[in-house]
């Protein structure tokens, strides 16, 4: 029951995400703002596949200890792509909000950026094995929380100071996101039934994606 329901959920998130970014490419009217937030919801969806894919045919096949090199280079893609994600979203903040300037918190994002992505390269991750040390799990997300955080405030003050309707929760769907996340990764493995928050941490990132969506159909009419 649990991989066909599991299935089905994942392959209509991949769908609906990546089909709304590819609308949103095509139909942004030139408007770089809306492009770039396809682009985001593309690479969010392409970069989950590679670990929800090999995830959804363990389920349906021999089971999830028979793809351990598949899952784990499908977390290490995903990790990255979800940094990659992150700093789009910042720049669409920029974006949409005219910002100007700013250097030393766009060299913060990247330094965040870059720590991440370096601490998800490191082989003591291990993430072609079945028994990957919580200790760097943890580490690798700090700067990933303190990038979360970044446009979180980033958000939720711009939206606030312009009285943007469109984008007023986009804050929160960040905040909810990284809340579900953060106890699967602290306490999935002695508990697995908490890696059932990637459910709802998943609907948090499609209610990005449908912000950015339904924002862009209201104003690139």
């Amino acid at each position: 029951m649990q991989a066909i329901v599991e299935t089905l959920f994942d392959a209509v998130y991949l769908i609906s995400v990546i089909t709304i970014g590819v609308l949103m490419i095509r139909r942004s009217n030139g408007n770089g703002q809306f492009r770039l937030f396809g682009w985001m919801a593309v690479i969010l969806g392409a970069g989950d596949s590679f670990h929800l894919i090999p995830r959804a045919l363990a389920l349906c096949t021999t089971g999830l200890e028979n793809y351990t090199v598949a899952l784990g280079m499908g977390k290490w893609i995903t990790s990255v792509t979800m940094t990659v994600f992150y700093v789009l979203l910042y720049y669409v903040w920029r974006q949409r909000y005219g910002v100007k300037g700013r250097n030393g918190l766009t060299a913060a994002v990247y330094v965040l950026s870059a720590v991440r992505i370096a601490l998800c390269m490191m082989p003591q991750n291990q993430w072609l094995s079945a028994e990957a040390p919580l200790s760097w799990g943890i580490y690798r997300n700090i700067p990933f929380a303190l990038l979360g955080l970044v446009v979180i405030v980033l958000f939720y003050t711009s939206a606030k100071e312009h009285k943007d309707s469109a984008f007023r929760w986009m804050w929160l769907t960040i905040v909810l996101s990284f809340g579900f996340y953060i106890p699967v990764v602290l306490w999935a493995d002695a508990v697995p039934m908490i890696g059932m928050l990637m459910i709802p941490k998943t609907c948090a990132y499609v209610w990005t994606v449908l912000i950015g969506y339904f924002a862009m159909k209201q104003e690139c009419k």
